[in-house]
């Protein structure tokens, strides 16, 4: 998988009553390469999953984009949070932790 991390969201233009959302964010990429649409969203499913567990880790204002690579398609729950982890230890700059 690769993460791609936006620590602090732009301001949004266009004014109006919008309320800024709260909290951190995630949105996901999962292309045709991962595989057919069954497969694309089992994926999408393990992903969400596995990135709530660990949004609280974000700081409010940040939005993280998670693209699956092919590999994906085949990869346990627990594989996929094991990347995570690490991506965002990487990402955070948080010591890494032998797991």
């Amino acid at each position: 998988m690769v993460l791609h991390f936006l620590p602090e969201r732009p301001e949004q233009s266009g004014g109006g009553d919008r309320v800024p959302p709260s909290g951190a964010r995630a949105g996901f990429v999962v292309g045709k390469a991962v595989g057919n649409s069954v497969v694309r969203h089992r994926v999408t499913r393990r992903l969400r999953a596995v990135v709530a567990a660990e949004l609280h880790r974000l700081p409010v204002t940040a939005d993280l984009v998670v693209r699956a690579r092919p590999e994906a398609a085949d990869a346990e729950s627990t594989l996929l949070r094991r990347d995570l982890v690490a991506g965002l230890d990487r990402l955070l700059g948080e010591p890494v932790t032998p797991r």
